[in-house]
């Protein structure tokens, strides 16, 4: 760039532009008739500037690099604000994966996102039509559940079904505990189900995917619709769930017990109750389901603890405790599961542990990783339920001496479907032999 260009910007102006000219000489001149005056004059001029430049670059070149935080691979989201999120588990609230646009909150200056009102929870009811999915997963053990509910208020962090979320056209993050499903007439498509000829009769899990028991059963009731159905038909169930509600139910779960027809297991990730606050925001206590597994037992149905997931140094050191104590509350067996983070999970769990706990973050991801084959999540059957390495077999046999030193690690009374009846609809001739 010439002088003269670079004085445009110059806060000399005039007084440069003149010294610029006169160092070149007048146009009559030409290039060759600056003389050694000409020169010096120019070198004059620009020298001060030079400095400064030359001075400006030394100082940057001095100075200490900016400080950058040391950031976890994989970027943090933009997180929704914690007044507007209090009593959710997910920090933000990334588009779903299916969809062609990215959503993200800022602030336009007029501080606009104060103004946003708290999220709610909002419920919708949907008409499927069945409501009994199978699976031929090798890792479990049933091959058919039923979920009542999409999305679950209980918001556990960690939740894998979040992912499903994406299917709506909705976010695996505060969607999925804000904006709900129910079936209303789940009952109804059970005993439709049940009714063929062609249904052979298998154990049913509920709470596989989402809690039957969160809150909203308190307003619509299609777990305990669901269980009078099944009890009706003699067919066996098994409950999953972290929810006191439960206990709701025991005059239909109890008869079903004294015939083999149901197991509840209490899911327990922790005894701290801050934990299971930050972890799980909508649950129950620990100490209200360490009190379930008490009504249940005392009910004489069979009542088993589960540690899922496992969470390493945040929680698996909880092991003993929890099984100690759910022992002494009347359980009678007892299983585990190590995290899993598919899909969004990944990115979720990521963001709501370097917003809780930053201290741990890089250490808790590390073990993470190294139960993965330096991966987030391997989806492997066999592998994904447990993990693998050495810090994953340390868990699990510490897990499995616990269960066997308190009499846990039984399968417990096993279910049966001796009992299974179509009942006749009205109107129907009975058989001489029924």
């Amino acid at each position: 760039m010439s002088l003269e260009r670079d004085s445009l910007f110059d806060p000399a102006g005039p007084t440069t532009r003149a010294a610029g000219r006169a160092a070149r000489g007048t146009r009559s001149d030409g290039p060759k008739a600056a003389g050694p005056k000409a020169k010096a004059a120019a070198l004059a001029v620009s020298e001060p500037r030079a400095n400064r430049i030359l001075g400006r670059l030394a100082q940057e070149k001095a100075a200490p690099p900016p400080v950058v935080p040391p950031a976890l691979d994989g970027e943090v989201g933009i997180a929704v604000d914690g007044e507007r999120r209090r009593g959710r588990g997910a920090v933000s609230n990334a588009a779903g994966r299916f969809e062609p646009a990215a959503r993200i909150l800022f602030d336009d200056g007029w501080r606009s996102l104060e103004d946003l009102p708290p999220l709610r929870t909002q419920v919708t009811e949907e008409r499927a039509r069945t409501v009994v999915t199978r699976n031929q997963s090798p890792d479990i053990a049933f091959d058919r559940s039923i979920n009542a509910y999409r999305g679950c208020e209980h918001g556990c962090v960690y939740c894998f079904a979040r992912p499903t979320h994406a299917y709506h056209g909705l976010s695996a993050g505060l969607d999925f505990e804000t904006k709900l499903f129910v079936k209303p007439d789940a009952p109804e498509l059970l005993a439709r189900e049940l009714s063929q000829s062609s249904y052979q009769p298998r154990v049913i899990a509920m709470g596989t995917n989402t809690d039957p028991y969160q809150p909203i059963e308190k307003r619509y009731e299609v777990t305990r619709r669901l269980l009078e159905v099944l009890s009706e038909f003699g067919h066996p169930v098994g409950i999953v769930t972290k929810s006191g509600l439960v206990a709701r139910d025991i005059d239909i779960l109890a008869p079903m017990a004294e015939r083999g027809l149901v197991k509840v297991a209490i899911s327990i990730t922790t005894l701290d109750p801050h934990l299971a606050r930050t972890m799980e925001p909508r649950a129950a206590s620990p100490h209200v389901r360490l009190g379930t597994i008490r009504r249940l037992a005392d009910a004489g149905i069979p009542t088993a603890v589960l540690t899922a997931p496992l969470i390493p140094a945040l929680n698996d050191m909880e092991v003993e405790r929890i099984l100690d104590a759910a022992k002494a509350a009347g359980a009678s067996e007892a299983g585990y599961v190590m995290l899993r983070l598919p899909l969004e999970i990944a990115d979720l769990f990521r963001e709501w542990l370097v917003t809780h706990f930053p201290d741990k973050a890089r250490h808790v991801l590390g073990l993470i990783r190294q139960m993965h084959g330096g991966k987030d999540y391997d989806a492997a059957f066999g592998k994904r339920m447990r993990g693998d390495g050495p810090y994953a077999w340390t868990v699990g046999r510490r897990f499995e001496i616990a269960a066997r030193r308190l009499g846990l690690a039984g399968r417990g009374p096993k279910l049966t479907t001796a009992h299974f009846r179509r009942p006749k609809p009205a109107g129907v001739q009975l058989s001489l032999f029924d």
